[in-house]
């Protein structure tokens, strides 16, 4: 905790500006308070409406990690909204991110090809790069990396909160931040109020677990694109059901791979995940995989290798000029349990491969640090419940490739929150951050601003519907 009294002091991000900045101490190690100190970066936007104000509202946004670390932007991010007007908005760089004290990786090159559907015989391979990676992270963090877990920092948000001088804070957290504001309201409830949970962790996963989702949830958006084009076949001329549409998509990539060899497949697979994901893009991936069909069967190499490059999407792994960045995912992912036995990893990667390569989902099956973990976590885990805080909010989109909608429905049953449901939307992330929605913004704003909470299940549209292209006849 915060020496005692001790208040941040706030510096104005420029001439004009409203967004203020403040760092605060905490323990590296809460079961050693006087031990060594890791400094956290805050960040306060004032509410607009001084009379109505009710408190602080803290954001935390996904990862672990992620979002480059810039909690301290999520004031910015929220500021055009009501919630503006009545909360101090609060963002701050979770412990090893942005520009709170780092919690470093010492980047080890990789030697297995980024393959979407890789061979058994580079199995090994991609086992040996995550040993090196974990050793990299062994060698950068230090003393730190085990005390960088989502207990450790709950206990740093509510260092902010006893900094602020508050009684209670409120919360909203996307992805990561759905699991860091469960285990908060779980370890400190008669601290929280307000809560609202945006695209959730679910509750009785590994990150394993959570990490293999993400391979079925993206399969999960590409069959719903394959049905979706199947019945207009008369406009993509794919097929006529939605097997036919995938089969129609695995001809492309078979055929790429043949003539083109295994990277370019793996570009596509890719780019079928993404775009299945999008609602709006779905005709555009119907019209692509039509296209790239009749440009090999012309023998186009220079046409295909347009259609794929308009497409593109990034690879796997770090980049070489980076010799350092941060490696919170590598240290808050150890939290849970992971596999020692390779077999485990590769039985899974084979399944993967075979009914979930699209959106690179077999590397979410493949090795990680976590199998050959150098480190224990102080402490087990967090098992969420609510007892003694109100009943919140939780918004999950069905089609949800990084959170899979099972995660916030259970996370909504174990917590007994209400559940927002965005129905055919592949958004993450989604109050505000993917775009406005005016019925979700409705029912969040008027539960965080006025207390009310909607019905205990409610249904809204995804703002990213698909294209308005008829069924056939």
């Amino acid at each position: 905790m915060p020496k005692t009294g001790e208040r941040l002091t706030w510096t104005a991000a420029g001439p004009g500006e409203r967004l203020e900045y403040a760092t605060l101490e905490v323990p590296l190690d809460y079961a050693d308070p006087d031990g060594a100190q890791i400094t956290l970066a805050v960040s306060r936007l004032p509410a607009t409406d001084p009379a109505r104000r009710r408190g602080v509202l803290i954001g935390v946004t996904g990862g672990p990690g992620g979002d480059g670390g810039l909690g301290t932007g999520m004031p910015a991010r929220l500021a055009g909204t009501p919630l503006a007007e009545v909360y101090d908005l609060i963002g701050f760089d979770p412990r090893g991110t942005g520009a709170s004290t780092p919690l470093r990786i010492e980047v080890t090159p990789t030697t297995a090809p980024f393959d979407s559907r890789p061979p058994d015989s580079v199995f090994a391979a991609m086992a040996a790069d995550m040993r090196e990676r974990e050793q990299g992270c062994l060698r950068a963090g230090g003393e730190m990396r085990p005390h960088v877990n989502t207990r450790n920092i709950a206990r740093d948000m509510d260092s902010v909160r006893v900094a602020l001088g508050e009684e209670k804070l409120n919360f909203l957290g996307y992805a990561y931040g759905s699991y860091v504001g469960a285990v908060y309201g779980t370890m400190f409830p008669e601290r929280l109020d307000r809560s609202v949970l945006d695209s959730c962790v679910h509750p009785g996963w590994t990150w394993r677990e959570q990490f293999v989702a993400q391979a079925r949830a993206v399969r999960e958006n590409v069959d719903r694109w394959a049905g979706w084009t199947a019945r207009r076949d008369n406009h993509f001329a794919l097929g006529t059901s939605a097997s036919l549409a995938v089969a129609a998509v695995e001809g492309v990539a078979a055929q790429l791979e043949g003539r083109l060899g295994a990277s370019v497949r793996t570009s596509f697979d890719g780019i079928v995940g993404g775009l299945a994901t999008d609602r709006s893009a779905w005709e555009r991936l119907g019209l692509l995989v039509g296209a790239l069909r009749d440009a090999l069967a012309e023998g186009a190499d220079e046409r295909t290798a347009k259609l794929l490059a308009e497409h593109a999407t990034g690879g796997w792994g770090a980049r070489a000029s980076e010799q350092w960045k941060q490696s919170v995912l590598e240290a808050v992912t150890l939290e849970t349990e992971w596999p020692t036995d390779l077999e485990t990893y590769y039985a899974d990667m084979r399944t993967c491969r075979e009914r979930y390569p699209y959106g690179h989902g077999v590397l979410r099956a493949a090795p990680w640090v976590g199998a050959f973990r150098t480190f224990r976590s102080p402490e087990p885990p967090t098992v969420l419940a609510r007892d003694g805080y109100p009943a919140g909010l939780v918004v999950q989109a069905d089609g949800d490739p990084m959170d899979h909608r099972e995660g916030g429905e259970a996370l909504a049953e174990r917590l007994g929150h209400h559940l927002i449901l965005v129905e055919n939307s592949g958004e993450h992330e989604v109050y505000v951050l993917s775009g406005g929605n005016p019925r979700l913004e409705a029912y969040v704003e008027g539960y965080l601003v006025d207390g009310v909470l909607p019905p205990a299940r409610v249904g809204v549209p995804g703002v990213h519907q698909p294209p308005p292209v008829p069924e056939d006849a």
